[in-house]
């Protein structure tokens, strides 16, 4: 079987898998988990905006709830903000954002239960800082030491060396074709330069910088599509109008191009699931880094991240190309990912906007390693590896992102979809088989705020809201003074 025939099957088998079984069971578990916490993303909206604006304090040393939900964002919001959107919408029309914000509001439930469940089944650290994901409570909610050690490896790998890859190929894709002079490895060389002091760093390192890298630069990416709406207000209702018609395949223009209402719903769905990354395990692991008084706290701000993600950044990014009227074109695939976007903003703003551009999705690809980092760093922990494991993998890494900005990789997106798409299958299982216990964290975070304390504070043992107790050394009695 040669290079070819390999290829072909993997990219088969990753369209399988992410377009039915992964899609569905995601949609299905969101939906399920919703009703299991009857809608907390709609009741508790208010609670995450709220909780933000002290989520920066009592972190005693440790990793604050707002790093830890930087460093989720920095992930997050990535190329796939970029990139995804555009071959969303080229392949599905207009109405692929629609369905990208429906699997985000059923999402905001999922990230919520496996980013409250990092928090409960947490385990200390060294240095005052704890360590949490599905490794963790898989270990110790399920009881299962090898599957954790099975989810661990798979992390490692995907997240902290394929998706670095694919994350690195798309930036020196964007820049090379904005300079034709410049040679890949030229711009792996300037990350290489960029990413190694800061994860060689360790955890403490990347939370800093992601604390203040991912907001500014989501908040920047909207405030210019902001600008561009406010230029097109007169065409923005006919977009919307677009969005809608197009979700529901009532648009016959888009039949044979971008395909009416199968691969609008589809192609939205693909792509929202995997640019919040609700419910494949991934952001837990930086959600069970934080130190906070109660479990759902930290639950409630990652979800808001799900909101931050597709409604905010990957609406901005649809809005931009849809409100254009030269550059995009349903179903011509001349142009498609970042460059499409990058040309939709010229269009909008001139010419001049073409490095700016340049800039952020560097911005984003660099924020996106760093908290792919993270993630994987808590599970090369989890394996056992302390400080020096933690640079050697610092070191794989680096190697990862030089690498992906001069190799074709085809096979790497395929196995790199793959790996993910595994990562979500199992965390899925898990994260329903667990459910029991955010529902008591839930009921215990709601008694409290119905009894007027506006900080609730959690105790993992004897707490009879719970199915058992926690880990020994994690959320006990005589902890409460000192979290609250």
């Amino acid at each position: 079987m040669n290079l070819t025939s390999i290829e072909n099957l993997l990219n088969s088998v990753d369209d399988f898998f992410y377009t039915y079984l992964l899609a569905a069971l995601l949609i299905l578990a969101g939906i399920y988990l919703t009703m299991r916490t009857f809608g907390v993303q709609l009741r508790h909206f208010g609670t995450m905006v709220n909780s933000l604006s002290g989520s920066r304090s009592g972190a005693h040393g440790g990793i604050s709830s707002f790093q830890a939900f930087a460093v989720g964002l920095a992930a997050r919001v990535g190329i796939g903000n970029i990139a995804g959107v555009a071959l969303a919408v080229v392949a599905g029309g207009p109405g692929a954002l629609f369905w990208m914000w429906v699997v985000a509001l059923i999402g905001m439930a999922t990230s919520f239960v496996e980013s409250t469940l990092a928090q409960i089944f947490k385990e200390r650290g060294r240095d005052f800082t704890f360590r949490g994901g599905p490794a963790y409570y898989i270990k110790n909610g399920l009881g299962s030491a090898l599957w954790g050690k099975i989810f661990a490896a798979l992390c490692i790998v995907s997240v902290g060396v394929t998706v670095v890859m694919v994350q690195t190929n798309s930036l020196a894709q964007v820049m090379t074709a904005t300079v034709p002079s410049l040679s890949g490895w030229m711009v792996g060389v300037f990350l290489v330069l960029l990413t190694a002091p800061v994860v060689l760093g360790g955890v403490r390192l990347v939370a800093r910088v992601a604390e203040w890298l991912a907001p500014i630069m989501a908040l920047a990416y909207v405030l210019m599509a902001v600008v561009v709406i406010l230029l097109n207000v007169s065409r923005l209702y006919d977009v919307f109008c677009s969005i809608l018609i197009g979700a529901f395949g009532l648009d016959q223009a888009f039949f044979g191009t971008a395909g009416g209402v199968l691969a609008a719903l589809l192609n939205g769905v693909r792509r929202g699931l995997f640019s919040n990354e609700a419910g494949l395990g991934t952001v837990p692991n930086a959600a069970g880094t934080a130190t906070v008084a109660h479990p759902v706290r930290q639950g409630l701000i990652q979800s808001f991240g799900v909101f931050v993600d597709t409604i905010l950044v990957c609406t901005a990014t649809g809005l931009l190309i849809l409100l254009t009227t030269d550059t995009y074109r349903p179903g011509d695939d001349s142009l498609e990912g970042a460059i499409l976007t990058q040309q939709a903003v010229v269009e909008h703003l001139g010419s001049w906007t073409t490095w700016p551009m340049v800039v952020l999705i560097f911005v984003l690809v660099f924020s996106t390693v760093l908290g792919c980092y993270s993630y994987a760093q808590v599970n090369v922990n989890f394996l056992g590896g302390e400080r020096r494991a933690e640079q050697v993998f610092g070191i794989l890494l680096t190697a990862a992102a030089f690498g992906g900005t001069v190799l074709t990789l085809p096979v790497v997106w395929a196995l790199s979809d793959i790996a993910l798409g595994l990562l979500g299958v199992l965390n899925l299982v898990v994260i329903i088989r667990l459910a029991p216990w955010v529902n008591g964290a839930l009921r215990d975070f709601e008694n409290q705020r119905a009894q007027g304390l506006t900080e609730p504070t959690f105790v993992g043992h004897g707490n009879s809201l719970l199915p058992g107790d926690v880990v020994p050394g994690v959320w006990e009695p005589d902890d409460v003074a000192k979290r609250g």
